[in-house]
């Protein structure tokens, strides 16, 4: 009964909404042809992939079955560019390394450790033997199976691959072409680390008709690098750089496996929810990432503050989430979570979520920082069709949100023109275009009255109620960065306190036991008109929508129970999902 009102209500909100469609996927995906995922056991080739987005099962590297529960809308493979596909070509019995001794101990490895082991060291060993020929097969291959599986109006592939660049933190980006054109070959971290270099070689081939843009992600193992106040060789940020960023950088991954960035503790202190599945440490090491320009809202405030000091933002993007899976598909389910490396994090034990067997006496979980992982995320997008263009527009107008693994729907407007009807109007989303801009957008700020939010998402209807509407703002007071979380509309007819800005607690619980979930608790859609009553057009800010699901079990808590065990108890036992809009700016008159 619960599923069947999810569903009803997805079908009349949809018809209202018919303006634009939700279209959701997948903008990160690796498959055999990274040199880590190949090394972590990973077989399956980008037509697999496809395949799992389309719904088929696939072989996990550990030997079982991988399958999503529904299809996904679009897709793309995103290989590292560096080393492309040189482990894979090396299984050929006709490459000349497929015999080589040393090749032969990565390529036989087999266990858990000898894998881990062979991606720690191989590095030297592809250095030496780089072969441009293999990466261009491989290169190839990955845009004929992009071309092979894109269906117009069913199923959209993008070509695309990862510029893994790092200093001192990460800073890698996926690269995602609008059509069917792409270069002969990626540029790679062995052409520069610099992603300005990467800049300039995306405004090359745009001028040369190959359009494409850059995804940066994990900005929250970036050790601060990835939203920095200075250029990457140290120099100041300036106008060219902002409009260059912003050329080539729309959209940021706001979550993913390794960890969400939407905010932290230390930067949102008065933000209850911002100390979700936090990954405290750099990327591929275990020394702890500095918060301070890693983080997605820490960033939008710095840009806030460099517009108004200098003229120019380079931090207006908008959000997308995505999967970072290395076994070229994930399930975005916490109850059947399998990781992202392989065979290496493939089962419990490895993840770090259920005990070892006793040891001299002493039984004691593996300390590994999978265990900070999550089933996380999806892209989101509003678009006319399910096409390229269409999504491709989509991303670049940055009318785009993403969610923890859910499907929930999420879109937010803001206007002048719009009224406290304006949910209530048969066309609301012809309307909202009219009159207001979408997420993404910038508004400019008017003298008298103050605009209005709508702001709307609706349930997963294979999912989890919601609890929570929320929606952030970021802003400058005399110079100082500011930012409040504020609920706009609660689940189960509850009423929003006017002196805390919070909802009640709905009640929704989770027994730990079982993982079960109070029944007939929370909402299948959240929307409200809602105004800013500390609005002042004078103020540069920006607002975003949060929605929150009702509390669910954590994937570590699944483990648990299956294994008999009780949940690692530094680790949270529930989680709540949830989903981001792209922000609206909003522009003081001068």
């Amino acid at each position: 009964m619960r599923l069947l009102s999810l569903l009803v209500c997805m079908l009349c909100v949809s018809s209202v909404y018919a303006a634009k469609n939700a279209y959701f996927g997948d903008l990160h995906v690796h498959t055999r042809y990274s040199f880590d995922a190949f090394m972590f056991g990973t077989k399956t080739s980008p037509d697999d992939a496809y395949l799992f987005a389309r719904g088929e099962a696939i072989k996990h590297g550990a030997g079982f079955d991988i399958q999503l529960d529904r299809p996904l809308d679009f897709y793309a493979v995103t290989d590292h560019a560096f080393f492309l596909g040189m482990w894979w070509a090396m299984t050929d019995p006709s490459h000349p390394l497929a015999n080589d001794p040393e090749a032969r101990k990565f390529l036989d490895a087999t266990t858990p450790q000898e894998r881990s082991i062979g991606f720690r060291t191989g590095y030297p060993f592809l250095i030496r033997n780089f072969n441009v020929a293999d990466v261009r097969t491989a290169w190839e291959d990955i845009q004929a199976a992009a071309e092979r599986h894109n269906d117009p109006g069913n199923f959209t592939t993008f070509i695309g691959y990862e510029y893994t660049s790092a200093r001192d933190g990460n800073l890698h980006h996926n690269v995602i072409y609008r059509g069917s054109e792409a270069p002969p070959l990626p540029f790679s971290r062995l052409d520069s680390l610099n992603p300005e270099k990467l800049w300039d070689w995306m405004d090359e081939q745009r001028a040369n008709g190959i359009e494409a843009l850059a995804i940066p992600h994990n900005s929250n193992g970036s050790n601060g690098n990835m939203f920095d106040l200075v250029k990457f060789a140290g120099a100041p940020l300036d106008a060219g750089y902002a409009e260059q960023r912003m050329r080539n950088e729309p959209l940021v991954e706001i979550t993913q496996v390794k960890g969400t960035s939407d905010t932290h503790p230390f930067l949102s202190p008065n933000d209850e929810w911002a100390d979700f599945e936090i990954f405290p440490y750099q990327i591929a090491s275990w020394n702890k990432s500095r918060p301070q320009g890693s983080y997605l809202r820490d960033a939008w405030l710095n840009g806030l503050a460099l517009e108004a000091e200098q003229g120019f933002n380079p931090y207006r993007f908008g959000v997308i989430g995505s999967s970072d899976t290395h076994n070229s598909g994930e399930r975005f389910d916490e109850s059947t979570f399998v990781s992202k490396v392989g065979v290496l994090d493939s089962d419990a034990v490895n993840r770090g979520s259920v005990p070892v067997e006793a040891q001299d006496g002493i039984t004691g979980y593996r300390e590994v920082y999978n265990r900070f992982f999550g089933a996380s995320g999806l892209a989101g997008v509003w678009a006319d069709e399910n096409t390229r263009e269409s999504i491709y527009d989509a991303f670049r107008n940055k009318e785009t949100f993403g969610t923890t693994g859910p499907r929930i729907k999420v879109r937010f407007f803001a206007g002048f023109e719009l009224d406290d009807d304006a949910l209530s109007t048969p066309d609301k989303a012809e309307l909202a275009y009219r009159d207001a801009v979408p997420q993404g957008g910038d508004l400019p700020a008017r003298r008298r009255g103050a605009p209005r939010f709508v702001a709307w998402a609706v349930a997963d209807p294979m999912g989890t109620r919601l609890q929570r509407l929320q929606i952030v703002k970021g802003w400058l007071e005399d110079g100082q960065r500011r930012e409040k979380v504020i609920d706009v509309a609660c689940s189960d007819g509850l009423e929003v306190d006017p002196g805390t800005h919070r909802c009640p607690d709905n009640g929704a619980g989770v027994d730990i036991t079982d993982c079960s979930i109070t029944d007939a608790v929370g909402a299948s859609e959240l929307s409200t008109v809602w105004t800013d009553p500390d609005y002042d057009p004078a103020q540069r800010s920006f607002y975003y929508v949060r929605v929150l699901e009702n509390p669910t079990c954590r994937w570590s808590t699944w483990d648990a129970i299956r294994a008999g065990t009780t949940p690692r108890p530094d680790l949270p036992t529930t989680i709540q999902e949830r989903g981001w809009s792209s922000p609206i700016w909003m522009t003081p008159r001068t």
